[in-house]
């Protein structure tokens, strides 16, 4: 990778709405590994084949988590600095931080009873449904997915809605990158008062059970575990629902039959998850040294960032997947892989089978391709999803 080679930036309109024709180019031009803009004046690079980013992932040692080197350089106004500074969590630690913070979060998380979050889901789907239902159209992405998505992190973590919505509110700042800062401010401060309340009533929840864990988080810690939680289970999560259902009533393998049944629902979810991950590029790493990756050379102290939607798709797997579409990176890989996957599949597949239930005439308001795509370079995710239905 030539240090004279142009910068790709990743946060700009065009490359928002065709992602994918970049990925293209970017091969043409740099190969497996690409020198990128995250933002203005944010250098990174961004892997784009399947094998480099296995090696990354799967090689903590060379490529650690944690950005303290790295940030630095950075100024506090960075617009993307408040999604990739380090945080004292799992997802920015290294080493023995990181296997502590990871166990806490894994014990939490699996406690959850499956059943029970299921019926709550089936509940919350319902009565968001019924609040747009009489007017025979509706915004799928802000009166469904997200709503859901929300409503049921919040049950799960034991937390009240005016703090649920300040978290929500400062975490779509961050990973939008306008008003970044500002969204920091407010996301700290809605989990500390979260963490101070769940300390003075413990419930039977994640938020509570990380309280009691054998790690014996502090308060700073508990916040940042839960921005962990909360950062993967609000815009992901609502965007892996909302770009499933658009496959769903855009794709004619899925389109054909919404009564097709749950194995469609889930070959559309893992048909997002291969294709269009809601977290395009992401697992930031910071090597802290030189490192050869297949005879390029990526710098010490910069970020190494893997394109998931991009690795999924690289032409040098061929036409052959042992697991189809489920050969993905979706979910990350190696020691920081997302330990709530089952979690989310469960919430986004039993979301998208009730509407469809409930709704089973809808359609696309509109044309696929007039759809807008929000730009940033972390996340896929639409701005909205028009929809029309008979009311009777």
């Amino acid at each position: 990778m030539s240090t004279a080679t142009r910068r790709i930036p990743l946060y700009e309109t065009d490359f928002a709405q065709n992602p994918h024709a970049a990925y293209r180019r970017m091969r043409e031009q740099c190969g497996p590994l690409v020198p990128v803009d995250l933002a203005p004046g944010v250098p990174a690079t961004l892997v784009v084949g399947y094998e480099e980013a296995r090696r990354i992932l799967g090689d903590p040692q060379r490529f650690p988590a944690d950005p303290r080197r790295w940030q630095t350089s950075v100024p506090d106004t960075c617009p993307i600095r408040p999604m990739m500074e380090w945080r004292p969590n799992a997802l920015r630690s290294a080493g023995a931080e990181h296997a502590r913070y990871r166990a806490a979060n894994t014990t939490a998380l699996g406690a959850v009873d499956q059943h029970a979050l299921r019926d709550h889901i089936e509940l919350v789907a319902e009565q968001t449904i019924n609040a747009f239902k009489a007017a025979g159209r509706a915004d799928l992405l802000s009166q469904y997915s997200w709503p859901l998505a929300f409503q049921t992190l919040s049950h799960l973590l034991g937390c009240p809605d005016e703090v649920g919505h300040r978290i929500a509110d400062g975490m779509a700042k961050i990973f939008d990158g306008v008003n970044a800062s500002i969204g920091n401010q407010i996301l700290v401060q809605a989990v500390a008062d979260l963490v101070a309340l769940r300390r003075r009533h413990p419930g039977d929840d994640v938020t509570s059970r990380l309280l009691t864990h054998v790690a014996q988080l502090d308060d700073t810690e508990m916040g940042q575990q839960l921005i962990t939680l909360y950062g993967a289970g609000i815009e992901p999560l609502t965007n892996l629902i909302t770009n499933t259902l658009l496959e769903m009533l855009t794709n004619p393998e899925f389109s054909g039959d919404l009564h097709a049944g749950d194995a469609s629902v889930r070959e559309a979810l893992d048909t997002v998850l291969y294709r269009a991950p809601p977290l395009a590029n992401f697992a930031m790493t910071y090597p802290p040294r030189p490192a050869d990756i297949g005879g390029f050379l990526l710098p010490a102290d910069q970020p190494v960032v893997i394109s998931y939607a991009a690795c999924n798709n690289d032409p040098a797997l061929g036409t052959h997947r042992p697991l189809g579409n489920r050969a993905h990176l979706a979910w990350g890989a190696g020691p920081h892989s997302c330990p709530a996957s089952s979690h989310a599949y469960l919430i986004a597949e039993a979301a998208i089978l009730h509407i469809l239930d409930a709704l089973p005439e809808m359609d696309l308001d509109g044309d696929r391709d007039d759809l807008t795509w929000r730009p940033g370079p972390f996340h896929r995710s639409l701005a909205a999803l028009p929809v029309t239905f008979p009311t009777s």
